[in-house]
C-alpha cells in the first residue's frame, strides 16, 4: 500500500508541476502549442494546482520516510524535477515579469536621451498636454507602467506586449471597481492578464475579462456589456526624436536595473532572454509562439506593422505605407464612426482621429488640427502598430486599408 500511494503521490506532483510549466512558463511555447483553455484554467487556479502539487509531494515523502514506501533515486528525482519547474516558474511569472503598474520610474528627455536611441520607437499617452513616452526596449519585460498618481489626475496604466508588439494605455477600472493586473502568461502572440480581484483571465488586445465575454456573438469577440471592459485611452507611437519635438517637457519610462543584487542578476539575464527572442520575432516571418489558434492570414505578411482601429463588430486597418501612398491622410468610417488616419512627417507618427467635422478631412496635423482649423480628438479605439498576424488573430474578419467605406484588400471569404 505504501508503494502504491508513494508512486500515485510522486506522479500527481511532478504532472502538476508539468503542467504549471507547460501553461505559463512560456518556453514551451516556444515548441508547442498550448490551448488557451489550459492557460485560463491555470491562471484561475494557480495556486490551488501548486498547492496540489506540494500536498502530493508531501504525501510522497511521508509515505517514502515514514512507510519505507518507493525507492530513494525515484523520491529525489521526483522531488528536484518538481521543484524546479514550479520554483522556475513561479520566479518567471512574479518576480522576472514583475510589473510597474504603480511605482514606474520617468524621468526627463534630457536623461533618457543617455538610454534612448532617436529612432527608437516610443509608445505615448498624453492628457492635458502631460505626456509620457514609453520606449519599446524600456517597457518590453515588465508590461505595464504606471504612477499612483496617474496621468495629470487620471489612472492610466501603459500595458505592452512584446510578441504583439502592442502598446495599449487603460484605466483598469470596471463597476467603479479597480482591477489589479498582473502579467501571467501569452496566447495567440498576446499578452494575458490576470485580475487578481477575481483571479480572471484578461487578454491584453481586448481589455476585458474572459468571463465578461459574450459567447453568443458571432464573429467579433465583444464583451458582455460594453461597460465590463476597461476603458481604452489613446495611445499612438512615434520615434523618440518626433517625441522631443512635440513634447520637449515630456517624461520618459526607463526601467533601470535595480541595486538588489538578487534582482540585478535576474533581472540582467530577463532582458538578454527577451532582447534575443524578440529580435528574431522582429525579423523573421514565423511567429515565434506557437499558439495561434488561426492559421495565418495570407493578405499582409506576417510582421507587417498595421494600426486597426475596432469600433462594436466592426473592424478594419492601416499600413503606414498605403496612408502615405494617399497622400498622408485617409478617410474612412469603422462601425458607423467616421475617422481620419493621418501620417505626419515630422514626428513620425501615424495617428488615427474622430472626424467630427462632417465632411471628409484634406489634411491634420500631429496635434488634431486640420487644415481649416477645426480640433479633432484621437480615437481611444486605436491598437497602434502590431504585428499583422496578431491583429489577425483577434480580429480575423477585419478590413485592410479601408478608405470611405471600401477596403483595398477584400476580406477573404470565411
Amino acid at each position: 500500500m505504501a508503494d502504491a500511494i508513494f508512486y500515485l503521490a510522486t506522479f500527481a506532483s511532478v504532472i502538476v508541476a508539468l503542467l504549471y510549466f507547460r501553461d505559463l512558463g512560456d518556453i514551451p511555447q516556444l515548441f508547442i502549442k498550448t490551448k488557451r483553455a489550459n492557460v485560463d484554467r491555470f491562471i484561475r487556479n494557480e495556486y490551488q494546482f501548486v498547492g496540489i502539487g506540494i500536498a502530493a509531494w508531501a504525501l510522497s515523502a511521508v509515505t517514502h520516510f515514514a512507510f519505507g514506501g518507493g525507492v530513494a533515486w525515484v523520491f529525489w528525482a521526483g522531488t528536484a524535477l518538481s521543484l524546479g519547474l514550479v520554483a522556475f516558474t513561479w520566479v518567471y511569472v512574479h518576480v522576472g515579469l514583475r510589473n510597474q503598474k504603480d511605482n514606474a520610474k520617468y524621468y526627463s528627455i534630457e536623461e533618457a536621451q543617455e538610454f534612448v536611441s532617436p529612432t527608437t520607437q516610443v509608445i505615448v499617452l498624453e492628457n492635458n498636454g502631460v505626456a509620457r513616452a514609453h520606449p519599446q526596449p524600456q517597457i518590453m519585460r515588465p508590461h505595464l507602467a504606471g504612477t499612483h498618481d496617474g496621468l495629470d489626475g487620471e489612472p492610466v496604466v501603459m500595458t505592452f506586449c512584446a510578441i504583439a508588439n502592442l502598446g495599449l494605455g487603460y484605466v483598469p477600472v470596471v463597476e467603479d471597481k479597480e482591477l489589479d493586473l498582473e502579467v501571467l502568461a501569452q496566447h495567440g502572440n498576446n499578452l494575458v492578464l490576470r485580475d487578481n480581484n477575481t483571479g480572471e483571465p484578461l487578454q491584453q488586445i481586448y481589455g476585458f475579462r474572459a468571463k465578461d465575454q459574450d459567447t453568443s456573438v458571432e464573429g467579433l469577440v465583444c464583451p458582455l456589456r460594453p461597460e465590463l471592459a476597461m476603458r481604452a485611452w489613446p495611445t499612438f507611437r512615434m520615434t523618440f526624436r518626433g517625441f522631443q519635438k512635440a513634447y520637449p517637457e515630456g517624461a520618459v519610462f526607463l526601467n533601470k536595473l535595480p541595486s538588489n543584487p538578487f534582482l540585478f542578476l535576474l533581472d540582467s539575464a530577463m532582458e538578454l532572454a527577451f532582447t534575443a527572442t524578440i529580435q528574431k520575432h522582429h525579423t523573421e516571418a514565423k511567429p515565434i509562439m506557437q499558439n495561434l489558434e488561426r492559421p495565418i492570414d495570407p493578405r499582409l505578411p506576417t510582421k507587417t506593422y498595421v494600426w486597426g482601429v475596432n469600433i462594436g463588430s466592426d473592424a478594419t486597418c492601416w499600413t503606414d505605407d498605403f496612408v502615405v501612398s494617399q497622400g498622408n491622410v485617409v478617410n474612412a468610417e469603422v462601425g458607423g464612426r467616421p475617422v481620419v488616419v493621418a501620417w505626419s512627417p515630422t514626428y513620425e507618427s501615424l495617428n488615427v482621429w474622430v472626424n467630427s467635422t462632417g465632411a471628409p478631412v484634406q489634411s491634420v496635423d500631429f496635434f488634431g488640427i486640420t487644415g481649416d482649423g477645426k480640433q479633432l480628438v484621437r480615437s481611444a479605439d486605436v491598437k497602434p502598430g502590431l504585428f499583422w498576424h496578431v491583429w489577425a488573430e483577434f480580429f480575423p474578419h477585419t478590413d485592410v486599408n479601408r478608405t470611405n467605406g471600401a477596403a483595398s484588400i477584400e476580406t477573404p471569404e470565411a
